[in-house]
C-alpha cells in the first residue's frame, strides 16, 4: 500500500492488521469479509432490543425479501423507522453483519430499524438487489400499523454499496410517488459506475476498497449486458450519480472519507442535491479511508458515528430515550 501522509495516526497504527479484500477472487472476498464482520457479532448483546424476522413479497414475482426488524423494548409506537441497507460492493456481506449498527441505532434513538437482506451480485445483478430494497421499503410503509411505525417518518440509509442502493431506492420512491421518504442517510455511498473522479482514478491501492475492486463491483452489479462506463442504458436507480434531476428528494446526510475512491462521487452528489434545492448535510472526514469506521476506538470513528446518529435523530425528529 502506498504511504498516505494524511492518514490519521490512530488508523495508521491499525491499518496493517486489516485483511485484504480482493474482488478478483470473489469467494475468498466473501469469506474474508464475513470473518471480519463476524468478529463484531461474537459478543454483541441485544439487551433492550427486540429482533424478529419478517418477509416482504418480492417485486414482480421475485422471491420474498427477508428483513431483520429491530425495535426498542418497552417503548410505545408509532415509531420512526430506518430502512437500512448493508454494504459490500453489491457482491459480499449480509444483513446480519449490520446488527451492531442496528442495535446501536435502536438504543440511542429509540426508533425501529428494518435491516434488508438483498440478493447479491453477480448471481443477481441489477435490478434484483435494488428491487429487494424497494420491496422492503414498500412493505414497511404499507404495513406501518401492524409494525407499530409512523409512515410519515421513514428514513432510508446505507453504507458503501448499501448507500448506493439506498439512494437508488429513494429515487425510485420519489418517482413512484407511493412511499414518502422523510430522510436519507448515505454513508460513503457507491453511486457512479463511470469511475472518472479524481479520487477514483488516484486511489488504486487504498485499504479495504480501491479502484480495481470498484471496477469489478460495477461489472458484477450491472451484469453481462453492461458495456462499460460509456453505456447509455445504465439506470439512474442502479447508478444514482447518473440522475439528471435530483429535485424533490428528501433531506440528506452524506459522509465521505478522505482516502476513499468513492469520496468525490459522494461529494459531487451532495453538491448536486443542494443545487436541486434539497437540504443536505455533508461531511468528509480527514485522514480516513473506506471502512475505517470498523476501527471503532479511533476518535475520528467515534465522531463520525455520533454525527450520523445525530443527523438521523434530527432528520426523523426523534428524541433520545430517557436514560
Amino acid at each position: 500500500m502506498t504511504n498516505f501522509p494524511t492518514l490519521d495516526p490512530e488508523l495508521a497504527a491499525a491499518v496493517t492488521m486489516l485483511p485484504k479484500i480482493d474482488f478478483g477472487d470473489l469467494p475468498a472476498a466473501r469469506a474474508t469479509f464475513d470473518a471480519l464482520t463476524g468478529t463484531l457479532l461474537t459478543d454483541l448483546s441485544y439487551d433492550g432490543v427486540d429482533l424478529r424476522t419478517i418477509t416482504a413479497p418480492g417485486l414482480d414475482g421475485d422471491q420474498d425479501v427477508t428483513i431483520r426488524f429491530f425495535t426498542p423494548q418497552n417503548v410505545e409506537g408509532p415509531l420512526p423507522v430506518l430502512v437500512w441497507i448493508h454494504g459490500g460492493g453489491f457482491a459480499i456481506g449480509t444483513s446480519e453483519s449490520s446488527d451492531p449498527y442496528c442495535v446501536d441505532v435502536v438504543r440511542a434513538l429509540g426508533l425501529a430499524v428494518a435491516n434488508v437482506e438483498y440478493r447479491l451480485a453477480p448471481e443477481t445483478p441489477f435490478p434484483g438487489p435494488l428491487n429487494d430494497c424497494y420491496a422492503a421499503l414498500s412493505y414497511v410503509h404499507a404495513h406501518a400499523d401492524e409494525l407499530g411505525i409512523d409512515p410519515t417518518r421513514i428514513a432510508v440509509g446505507g453504507q458503501s454499496a448499501g448507500g448506493g442502493l439506498a439512494a437508488g431506492a429513494v429515487l425510485k420512491a420519489r418517482d413512484e410517488g407511493v412511499v414518502p421518504v422523510a430522510f436519507q442517510l448515505l454513508e460513503i455511498p457507491e453511486l457512479d459506475d463511470r469511475l472518472t473522479t479524481t479520487s477514483m482514478t488516484e486511489f488504486v491501492d487504498t485499504p479495504l476498497w480501491h479502484r480495481p475492486n470498484a471496477i469489478l463491483s460495477w461489472q458484477f452489479y450491472l451484469g453481462e449486458g453492461y458495456s462499460g462506463p460509456e453505456d447509455p442504458n445504465v439506470s439512474i436507480y442502479a447508478a444514482p450519480a447518473r440522475a439528471t434531476d435530483l429535485a424533490g428528494l428528501p433531506p440528506t446526510y452524506l459522509c465521505t472519507m478522505e482516502l476513499d475512491p468513492l469520496r468525490d462521487e459522494g461529494i459531487d452528489y451532495a453538491l448536486r442535491l443542494l443545487r436541486a434545492g434539497v437540504s443536505v448535510e455533508l461531511h468528509s472526514f480527514p485522514g480516513t479511508f473506506h471502512g475505517s469506521a470498523l476501527l471503532e476506538t479511533a476518535e475520528v470513528s467515534k465522531r463520525g458515528h455520533a454525527e450520523a446518529l445525530d443527523a438521523l435523530r434530527r432528520g426523523l425528529r426523534t428524541l433520545a430515550p430517557a436514560s
